[in-house]
């Protein structure tokens, strides 16, 4: 692609979260995410391969649904109320609306059935930015909007959770496998989301963390299945040592940074008498374990099939840069020691 072309694309993908992140009114912000989608197809598609043109449809029509419904969900709003304002969400009809479209647009449970199909078709560099990017502006005015009806939310989150779970146990796209945990880990969030929006921006923060170390670890590698990983001894074997790490992680195992924000939900949902909630939440965390768990055993202890033992496979070396990669497993291995700083932060 021109890289005149991809900078006017990045910025635009850019503007139109920064839009989002800064309206009050709800055509502004829905703007900001029109603006958003339109900047992303191009990059979606630039393969030209069949593959991620379905891939680019598939989402064009979501995020266009996606879209119109919060359009509606605001207006129905502003016709019962007199009011444009984001804030000023106090109708239950509107407001359930507005929560069902974004949580169509982020991929949450039971509107996430797009996500595995549009991630498969999309190579890692696009698939790491529609997984993180993406997810920021529907979720700063899913942050705004407060919820006259508190169960749609928890209804929302527990079946997140637990099809994200079940969805990646079968998987061996890695790619399918990262959408699903997408899935479980916004489920996560959207849990604790009317308790504590600070301890959702945090949950949020290490999501972002930790997905794009393992995507970027992935393009490393040059893996899309688990087969793939077993060649990653032979292409990086440090990155391969901390590698599991990472995807123990991103299951929420101490004494790793992923195990932070799952720590402080279950508590929270504690505190708040939902005891069952919080139960049902660790077990669908299990079923996500397992699938990092099948990950990790394929990258560490299996070997690719090889005609001559022992001989590392001819390669190129890699042009991608390894201090982000660096950078990111660090924070995604290293960063639970520093609750406290983080809960004094949330608190302020």
């Amino acid at each position: 692609m021109n890289p005149f072309i991809l900078a006017t694309l990045l910025f635009s993908l850019g503007l139109g979260t920064t839009i989002t992140f800064a309206s009050s009114h709800w055509l502004l912000a829905w703007m900001g995410l029109e603006i958003n989608t339109l900047a992303i197809l191009p990059l979606m598609a630039q393969q030209h391969h069949p593959r991620a043109v379905e891939a680019t449809t598939k989402y064009f029509l979501t995020q266009a649904t996606g879209a119109a419904t919060l359009l509606f969900a605001s207006t129905t709003n502003a016709w019962l109320t007199g009011q444009w304002d984001i804030l000023q969400m106090y109708h239950p009809l509107p407001t359930t609306i507005a929560i069902l479209a974004l949580s169509l647009k982020v991929g949450l449970a039971p509107l996430h059935t797009w996500l595995p199909e549009v991630l498969q078709g999309l190579d890692l560099t696009t698939g790491l930015i529609l997984s993180t990017w993406q997810k920021l502006a529907p979720f700063a005015l899913l942050l705004q909007i407060q919820p006259t009806n508190p169960t749609i939310l928890i209804i929302l989150g527990v079946t997140s959770t637990l099809i994200g779970g079940w969805g990646g146990l079968n998987q061996t796209q890695l790619r399918k496998i990262m959408a699903y945990s997408s899935t479980a880990h916004l489920g996560w969030m959207i849990l604790a989301l009317q308790f504590s929006p600070s301890l959702t921006l945090l949950t949020l923060m290490t999501y972002l963390i930790m997905t794009s170390s393992t995507f970027l670890v992935f393009k490393l590698n040059k893996s899309t299945n688990i087969n793939m990983l077993a060649t990653s001894w032979a292409k990086a074997p440090a990155l391969t040592t901390l590698t599991p790490l990472i995807l123990l992680s991103l299951g929420g195992l101490p004494p790793l940074t992923g195990f932070m924000p799952k720590w402080l939900i279950l508590q929270e949902l504690t505190k708040q008498d939902l005891a069952p909630i919080a139960t049902l939440a660790a077990l669908s965390a299990l079923l996500s374990l397992y699938f990092y768990l099948r990950l990790t055993y394929a990258m560490t202890l299996t070997l690719s099939p090889n005609n001559v033992s022992g001989l590392a496979p001819w390669r190129l070396p890699s042009s991608q840069l390894t201090l982000p990669t660096a950078v990111l497993a660090t924070t995604t291995i290293c960063l639970l020691p520093l609750t406290p700083a983080m809960l004094t932060l949330l608190t302020l």
